[in-house]
């Protein structure tokens, strides 16, 4: 019997299936005014898909998903400044630091407690610590994630994601917060960059332009926690040698970093620069990415994933909310 509710032609399956991923990379243009696909929304429709029609490519699902994450993070480091990056974090160091360190104890523990499987206990702990779905997507190769737990992971990131945007700057003018601290707390306890902008930016742009520089400062931790994940994820050989997986892709972010901050392109092509396009064609590639990771899920892997993970990250997300905004109310 087959697991979807839909039974259509496989060639109708494939048409949809590739009119999907068309509308996942698709930029707005005049004259058709089609908002672009967003993250939250592309692994959503990728769900849809897998319950319904299925996915007509998934035998190839896993390797395109593994290659287009890691292709996706090297080009969404054209778009980080490593010198506006440092600068923000001199004087917060200790704090980020903290915050992170904070954020994957409580998240192991968590996790144990509410007896979650380890792969996606810590991927909800590291998109929570450092800059949510990227970093999801930056240590998943690396762990060897599998479908079932990337999308659990990301599907509470995002969730939680939207909540913080509405609810961050009603929040921020409660508590009286000054631009400097709203911004610094929107860095600290909202996931996503794209959430940290949208939420910054309704309170104010100074708060807008703190934020964004923060948060691009935890942007570089993907680099060492994805290389000590890599350092403790050792797979033994059948000889009973180690073997450590190395994440060179996470290299190749770090030169795109490099690059696009100490080797500027003055010439642009339609307004922009050719960094900002390879920058665009990362975010697009992550949105593509989602999808895929969506279609490959079934309502068997979906139920067997249950309720567990969703309380860790929103758990998590109390904790880092209410903590640094303590900290931030006091000394910032």
């Amino acid at each position: 019997m087959s697991n979807n509710l839909i039974n259509k032609p496989g060639w109708l399956n494939q048409i949809i299936f590739i009119l999907c991923l068309i509308l996942c990379i698709y930029e707005p243009v005049q004259p058709f005014f089609i908002f672009p696909i967003q993250p939250p929304i592309a692994l959503l429709a990728g769900i849809i898909i897998a319950l319904t029609i299925g996915n007509p490519f998934i035998k190839y699902n896993k390797k395109a998903t593994t290659l287009l994450l890691q292709v996706s993070i090297v080009c969404l480091g054209f778009n980080i400044n490593l010198q506006h990056a440092l600068e923000a974090g001199k004087s917060g160091f200790i704090f980020t630091v903290s915050t992170i360190a904070v954020t994957l104890v409580c998240g192991y523990f968590i996790g144990k407690m509410l007896k979650i499987d380890k792969t996606t206990s810590f991927l909800i702990s590291n998109g929570t610590a450092i800059c949510g779905g990227s970093a999801i997507a930056a240590v998943a190769p690396i762990v060897k994630a599998n479908e079932q737990q990337m999308s659990m992971a990301l599907g509470t990131i995002f969730i939680l994601n939207s909540i913080a945007l509405f609810i961050f700057p009603s929040l921020g003018h409660y508590f009286g917060f000054t631009d400097e601290q709203f911004g610094t707390w929107c860095a600290i306890a909202i996931h996503d960059t794209s959430s940290v902008v949208g939420a910054a930016k309704q309170y104010s742009e100074k708060a807008l332009q703190i934020a964004t520089t923060i948060k691009l400062e935890r942007a570089l931790w993907i680099i060492p926690i994805s290389l000590a994940t890599a350092y403790y994820q050792k797979q033994k050989s059948e000889e009973g040698k180690v073997k450590i997986k190395i994440p060179y892709f996470i290299f190749l972010f770090l030169l795109a970093i490099i690059v696009s901050t100490y080797f500027p392109i003055t010439y642009s092509i339609s307004g922009h620069t050719p960094y900002y396009y390879l920058y665009t064609f990362g975010r697009k590639g992550l949105v593509l990415t989602l999808f895929l990771i969506g279609s490959g899920l079934s309502i068997k892997t979906m139920k067997s994933v249950g309720w567990r993970p969703v309380l860790q990250g929103v758990l998590l997300w109390i904790i880092i909310s209410v903590s640094s905004l303590l900290v931030i109310k006091n000394f910032v």
